[in-house]
């Protein structure tokens, strides 16, 4: 008389949908580490390319913008202007126990409605990559008067949902501001390397305006300007 069928134990479900909760993170992050490790295209950036390089007019940055202050008018400065003066004027270099390993080859701006994305492209051990911070200007009312912050990020990934923001790229990949801190030593030595542009530029500014490839800097008050903070 043959024996009565056991019922399959659940086990083999469970370790199954176990299994598929553990690779679902895993591909999340492989396709993240890919993409990080993808330098993001800089062929699009104003001062991209050999035709970009040759010689033309160019202005002395600190000049303009003290002149554009001492004389109240707005001052209008191109994405290819402002890579093609940080070409000119930033020695970049790597310092600590990567040096030899890691170069700085280019810094570049690239500049859209409402942020400006700084960009650093390096060369580790032959293969490029880049990492770069989002960066957006905002007039604020204070006690002292008004002035102006740059603040770290990008605005929110979607309308609905304010946090996290976006902070940067590593790569092509997208992260949020907490993943700043990363690379925050890097940008800090960054603005070191240009304090008087940085003063003259953003603190010294009335309103800042950032546009598709353009940045217009204003030193004229606002007319009338009272009220809740804004951001231009």
């Amino acid at each position: 008389m043959a024996e009565p069928k056991k019922p399959k134990s659940g086990g083999g479900c469970l370790s199954k949908l176990l299994f598929l909760i553990l690779l679902v993170p895993c591909i999340g992050l492989g396709a993240a580490v890919f993409f990080a490790v993808q330098p993001q295209d800089l062929t699009g950036l104003g001062g991209y390319g050999p035709a970009a390089a040759r010689p033309g007019t160019e202005r002395e940055m600190k000049a303009v913008l003290k002149n554009a202050i001492d004389r109240g008018y707005p001052v209008t400065l191109s994405e290819t202007e402002i890579n093609q003066w940080l070409a000119r004027t930033l020695v970049a270099k790597q310092r600590g126990f990567l040096e030899g390993k890691v170069t700085l080859d280019r810094v570049w701006v690239r500049l859209e409605d409402g942020r400006a994305e700084v960009v650093m492209a390096r060369n580790f051990l032959g293969a490029p990559f880049t990492v770069s911070m989002y960066l957006q200007a905002a007039r604020m009312e204070g006690p002292k008067g008004t002035n102006t912050e740059i603040q770290l990020h990008g605005g929110a990934y979607h309308q609905d949902f304010p946090k996290p923001l976006r902070g940067g790229r590593f790569g092509k990949l997208v992260v949020p501001q907490g993943f700043l801190l990363l690379v925050m030593p890097a940008y800090e030595k960054l603005a070191a390397a240009f304090p008087e542009e940085i003063e003259l530029a953003f603190r010294e500014m009335a309103r800042i305006t950032i546009e598709n490839d353009r940045l217009v800097l204003d030193p004229r008050e606002p007319m009338g300007q009272q009220g809740m903070p804004k951001v231009f």
